[in-house]
């Protein structure tokens, strides 16, 4: 499956917020959306204001890129939100947020999201003890995860949620001794991780 290969920091500099697409180097002083917080390109070149819809589009991108997901991935998504009755926008945000990796990155088990996709992919994650090397597995309450017991995975993983200040949101429940993260709840609008207008993301994806 395609995935963006070019240089992520351009993707926050586009936005014009972090994104956290490189990991640790997002929190130093070397993360270019604090040297050069402009769009990348010509900059002598006045941009104007932007239309609706280059508001939505935005939107949109910066919720597909927070998440690590291409155009047919957030389709996909978008289609199976529609499906189901009430806020479309919202249900959607909490698909986003369950997805396998997402949870990696939101407990501190790994630096980023691509930390994360290359961990699972490695088969270095079990679900209720199966080993699971699918990004975009959604969890569901009750569900149980840990990285597979090898030292040097347990080390790296460690590590990273140590060095990250022991995350834990309120739907997760993490315990240190084990490393492992129990899904105590379905995760809420409130719970989730990126600022973005929702609204604004359905209005485009109706279209």
């Amino acid at each position: 499956m395609s995935r963006h290969t070019g240089p992520k920091c351009k993707l926050c500099r586009r936005i014009g917020e972090k994104l956290f697409l490189k990991g640790a180097r997002c929190q130093t002083a070397k993360c270019p959306v604090e040297k050069r917080n402009r769009p990348p390109g010509v900059h002598r070149w006045r941009r104007g204001r932007p239309t609706a819809y280059g508001v939505r589009m935005r939107e949109k991108q910066k919720c597909k890129r927070w998440y690590g997901l291409n155009e047919a991935q957030f389709r996909r998504f978008f289609a199976l939100a529609s499906s189901f009755p009430g806020n479309t926008g919202e249900y959607m945000l909490s698909l986003l947020e369950r997805r396998l990796n997402n949870i990696l990155k939101v407990t501190g088990l790994a630096w980023s999201r691509a930390q994360a996709r290359q961990l699972i992919r490695h088969r270095n994650i079990e679900v209720n003890g199966r080993k699971v090397d699918i990004p975009s597995y959604l969890v569901d309450e009750g569900d149980v995860v840990r990285p597979v017991p090898e030292d040097k995975v347990l080390t790296l993983v460690r590590q990273n949620r140590e060095q990250q200040g022991h995350p834990s949101p309120s739907w997760l429940d993490v315990n240190d001794a084990d490393l492992t993260v129990r899904v105590a709840r379905m995760p809420t609008r409130e719970d989730v991780s990126i600022t973005v207008n929702e609204t604004l993301i359905v209005e485009i994806c109706s279209r």
